[in-house]
């Protein structure tokens, strides 16, 4: 059994490899997703010691909640701790963000019957607003908190500025931001999760795979990664030739390349949870080995200098 870290101030523990659930039912993210095998990817997960589940109202949307709902319905309740987040709402053809109190407490309903469960362990607000005071949108929180129907409060891509103004109270557990190895920028948000028991989450920590060692540069992509900077040209290749110092690392610990990059995130001061997405079961198992990653001082070093601070 893999070590259990706490999230934040919470009593929730987890293990440190959990799994991001956008490829499950996020009919909108990527194409021709298979419901049954991603409802496969979740049952490995919780079969295999995994007991963070990922989801969020816009994977779908709505969907990804009602598959995950539905494979927690075979497991106990209990064991499985379910994340997800909510701001979107639909405006016509416009997708737009609200922070605004009654409409969190409506989005966590509406969660709750996707999910087919009478509790959220966490639950992020997923995208900031322009309006919301970040502190109003959290004591809404708090409010279903003290009703028992969430256990913990996320914020997600929130700004340093946004998470103090959203944490006046301490009522923050989680923050969940972009953060990897080619993306470094939010790092300087650790400094403060660490001082206030903040779980720091980065999502797309394997940069979409591109740090996973896979590709090569004959690879092609059809999803969401053909419109990302990293994955052009040049810039790719770059990226390519880092990745493959990695991998130097990587035979060093008998491991693979993804190994050696969530291991060095888990080095990171708050940041103790990752939650790389799947697509079929025997990844989820393969991540888990990053728990037995030890990596040293001169590797941690190398990883730094080899992908620098922008």
């Amino acid at each position: 059994m893999a070590k259990r870290v706490k999230l934040g101030k919470s009593n929730i523990e987890v293990n440190p490899i959990g799994l991001g659930t956008n490829a499950v039912g996020g009919h909108n993210l990527y194409p021709n997703l298979d419901e049954e095998q991603g409802k496969n990817v979740v049952r490995a997960a919780l079969d295999n010691g995994v007991n963070l589940l990922d989801t969020a109202f816009i994977y779908g949307p709505g969907r990804s909640e009602e598959l995950v709902g539905e494979v927690v319905k075979e497991y106990n309740r209990e064991d499985v701790v379910i994340a997800t987040k909510g701001a979107h709402y639909f405006d016509g053809d416009d997708t737009k963000l609200s922070n605004d109190p009654e409409f969190l407490k409506e989005q966590v309903e509406n969660s709750l019957k996707r999910l087919q469960t009478d509790y959220i362990d966490l639950y992020y607000i997923h995208f900031p607003d322009d309006e919301t005071p970040k502190d109003e949108a959290v004591a809404a929180l708090q409010e279903l908190k003290d009703a028992g129907k969430i256990k913990a409060i996320g914020v997600s891509n929130f700004t340093l500025e946004q998470l103090k103004e959203a944490n006046k109270n301490g009522n923050v557990d989680v923050i969940q931001h972009e953060y990897n190895l080619l993306n470094r920028e939010n790092e300087h948000i650790l400094e403060y999760t660490a001082e206030h028991d903040i779980t720091f989450i980065p999502y797309f920590p394997l940069a979409a795979g591109l740090l996973a060692g896979k590709y090569d540069e004959n690879t092609t992509f059809d999803d969401l990664r053909a419109e990302k900077p990293e994955f052009q040209g040049e810039t790719f290749k770059e990226n390519l030739k880092k990745v493959d110092k990695l991998r130097e690392i990587a035979q060093e610990h008998g491991v693979d390349v993804a190994h050696i990059v969530l291991a060095y995130y888990l080095t990171k001061p708050s940041l103790d949870v990752i939650i790389p997405g799947a697509k079929r079961g025997e990844q989820v198992i393969d991540n888990l080995k990053t728990l037995e990653v030890n990596l040293t001082e001169e590797n941690i070093q190398l990883i730094e200098s080899l992908f620098p601070i922008e």
